[in-house]
């Protein structure tokens, strides 16, 4: 019997954006999947911590992660940096050949009546569009943390919606990435 996949609390998140790809082996792949669009890759990595969204065209790359703090990422090309927690963030850089990246981030707390409808909501939803990966549950009875990612073709880039459930705290982590290359 393979070991449940346990979440961090949310306390423990990080998120972080390079100009740059990150080696594979750096986070654990839960599921993966790639849309391609213009002569760009988006590759959709659903890890235990959250995501990891590569986008590459040409040599103009953005990679954007959430992981927990004590996860040895490297400095190198780190763009943009913030610990993921209750209210919203934002942030925005230009990478490579012009191309524009923009992110808005929340870890929303909920009423445990309002979490179990939004994560009931966000499993049917996964389970129609994007990339759905559900979690082991601690009990059988509990919710499941999962792992929810959707990418939307934009006439001018990308819009990549994200949402990681956190059953033990009622808390949904968000994050809204655009990329419009130039």
């Amino acid at each position: 019997m393979s070991q449940p996949i346990v979440r961090p609390r949310v306390a423990d998140l990080v998120f972080r954006v390079y100009d740059r790809p990150l080696h594979p082996e750096l986070v654990e792949t839960l599921a993966v999947r790639q849309v391609r669009r213009d002569g760009s890759v988006l590759t959709v990595r659903v890890t235990p911590t959250g995501h990891v969204l590569e986008w590459v065209r040409g040599n103009a790359c953005v990679t954007e992660v959430t992981t927990t703090a004590d996860c040895e990422l490297p400095e190198t090309g780190r763009r943009l940096a913030h610990r993921l927690g209750p209210g919203q963030q934002q942030g925005h850089c230009a990478v490579g050949d012009g191309v524009r990246y923009q992110v808005s981030t929340d870890a929303e707390v909920l009423p445990p009546e309002v979490y179990v409808h939004v994560h009931e909501e966000l499993a049917a939803d996964g389970a129609r569009r994007g990339l759905l990966f559900h979690f082991r549950p601690h009990h059988r009875l509990g919710l499941t943390p999962l792992g929810f990612v959707a990418v939307e073709v934009l006439p001018s880039g990308l819009s990549v919606a994200a949402f990681h459930t956190f059953p033990d705290e009622f808390t949904v982590v968000k994050t809204q990435s655009l990329i419009e290359p130039a």
